[in-house]
């Protein structure tokens, strides 16, 4: 391949480019990423991930290395909608899961782990201008020290809310922007003796607020220190006066941000350490998603895809889904052997989840505004997030375990995260997760005598088969994407489960090798 052409540039070097970047490489595919920055970004923004990433994560080796606990991912016990708590105790198969971890440092363990799979990273390159063929796309990147134009087969946009590639390509974004909601956010110091020991604060005052995010009367407080003495304040005010774009964030300006919103002072003073500090004034908010994910060669991912509130830690889990579910579908088309139609699934099968993440992410805005009306609203919620059914639907909306993936196939797994499963191949313990490290598709066959080992050995060059046992098989067999979602799946060994199998085989993965 010429010096300046690729098979894939990717626009962006955040979570969702690198990540895109690092499945890409797993399946033999070398891209370059471009970054207009210089380095990665420091500034803090979000402080975790929840829901079913925190499984791909654990597919690819990464859940401990990110700092996961010791084992296998355990599901929270409840978490929040619009700051109010929802117990998980009770819904089977809870499938939320959470890993704190700041984003600036989720940045620089997927740029070295890009590292060390050879992917090259251009810090300080900006993709300027780009220009559609027939079956390719030229782009202008501008560096340090010069302009200069690659050639590539495929373009993806991670490049943020304001992506300049989906502007450029005319797709378009429509959605709402709520222009009444101001947030004021700081990293801060405060008295020790505030520190309530389980996450929360106490208010002098006003009394003890949990972690995370409060709606009062006047808006929203938040509050959260994952690190010790590094406290993080943020405020939301409604139909609050505008501020000039151009006036500087200032501590003072918070305290009296926190003052309206809580009606008491508290005693914040400047943050200590080295940082970075988050300072910073967000006036209203956008929650938009493109209309379509792909345009010819031209691609989506993230929030260039997608953007909404923070409420519920939505973001991650959406976008590197959209990486995980992207990037074999490329490097299939770029190694040769993508069935017809497979790269127009990423569109149809992440579409959907966005929908599901607009839709939720305003729902929960909407339930912190002020009002006599919004209180008793929530009072009405509480209630019904208390029975296990509400809970279960809301740990599945959360976590995106609520959309099946229309993947052609009737059985009921098929579509869905293959589950958290014990096997024992080759004399061997371990996890149906290990698996999947090398992100490639995997034929499981869990029961003896079935045959379907041999029906997908003309595909042995795309897809490994594990003949296993295990205690909890849910099926006799499976076949996993290698996003880790089943493709196919048998409960008996019958002729119309090997014709499925063929069917999906060639579905996702293509013809069978010849003779």
């Amino acid at each position: 391949m010429p010096e300046n052409s690729f098979d894939v540039v990717i626009s962006g070097a955040g979570p969702n480019g690198l990540m895109l970047a690092c499945e890409l490489a797993l399946a033999g595919v070398r891209p370059i990423v471009l970054e207009k920055l210089s380095e990665p970004s420091a500034e803090p923004k979000a402080n975790g991930l929840v829901g079913q990433v925190i499984r791909l994560l654990d597919m690819r080796g990464l859940y401990h290395e990110f700092g996961g606990a010791p084992g296998a991912p355990q599901p929270m016990p409840g978490y929040l909608f619009s700051g109010m708590p929802v117990s998980f105790a009770e819904v089977a198969n809870n499938p939320m899961y959470a890993l704190l971890i700041p984003q600036p440092k989720l940045v620089r363990l997927l740029e070295k782990r890009a590292r060390q799979l050879g992917i090259e990273i251009r810090w300080g390159h900006e993709l300027t201008d780009l220009v559609q063929q027939d079956g390719s796309v030229t782009v202008t990147v501008t560096g340090p020290d010069r302009q200069y134009d690659l050639t590539t087969t495929y373009l993806v946009a991670a490049d943020g809310g304001k992506s300049f590639v989906r502007k450029h390509t005319g797709i378009e974004f429509p959605g709402s922007t709520n222009a009444s909601k101001l947030v004021r956010m700081a990293h801060v110091s405060l008295p020790e003796e505030l520190r309530t020991g389980d996450g929360g604060i106490m208010i002098p005052g006003l009394g003890r607020l949990p972690f995370g995010h409060n709606r009062l009367e006047r808006g929203m407080f938040i509050f959260a220190e994952l690190e010790h003495g590094r406290p993080l304040i943020a405020t939301m005010e409604f139909d609050g006066d505008p501020v000039p774009e151009d006036t500087p964030m200032t501590l003072d300006e918070l305290r009296a941000s926190v003052q309206r919103v809580l009606g008491v002072d508290l005693p914040i003073a400047p943050p200590t350490g080295s940082g970075p500090h988050a300072l910073r004034r967000t006036e209203g908010q956008n929650t938009r998603l493109a209309e379509r994910y792909r345009d010819g060669n031209v691609f989506l991912l993230g929030d260039s895809a997608h953007v909404h509130s923070a409420m519920g830690g939505p973001g991650l889990n959406l976008g590197l889904q959209d990486a995980a579910n992207l990037g074999w579908k490329l490097a299939a088309q770029v190694n040769g052997w993508a069935p017809p139609e497979l790269l127009d699934t990423y569109h149809c099968e992440r579409y959907p989840v966005g929908e599901r993440v607009m839709m939720h992410s305003l729902s929960q805005l909407a339930l912190m505004a002020p009002g006599p009306e919004v209180t008793a609203l929530r009072e009405f919620m509480g209630e019904l997030l208390k029975a296990p059914e509400n809970a279960a639907h809301i740990a599945h909306l959360l976590a995106g375990t609520d959309i099946r993936y229309d993947i052609g196939d009737p059985h009921p797994l098929s579509g869905r995260m293959v589950p958290e499963l014990p096997i024992e191949t080759e004399g061997r313990q371990t996890r149906v997760t290990d698996l999947l490290r090398e992100a490639r598709p995997v034929l499981l066959v869990l029961a003896d005598d079935t045959g379907f080992a041999d029906i997908a050995e003309p595909w042995r060059d795309r897809v490994d088969t594990v003949v296993a046992t295990s205690p909890d098989a849910p099926a006799d067999a499976l076949l996993i994407r290698p996003d880790g979602y089943i493709a196919w799946a048998a409960s008996t060994a019958g002729q119309p489960d090997a014709d499925r199998l063929v069917s999906a085989l060639t579905r996702w993965f293509g013809a069978p090798l010849t003779a």
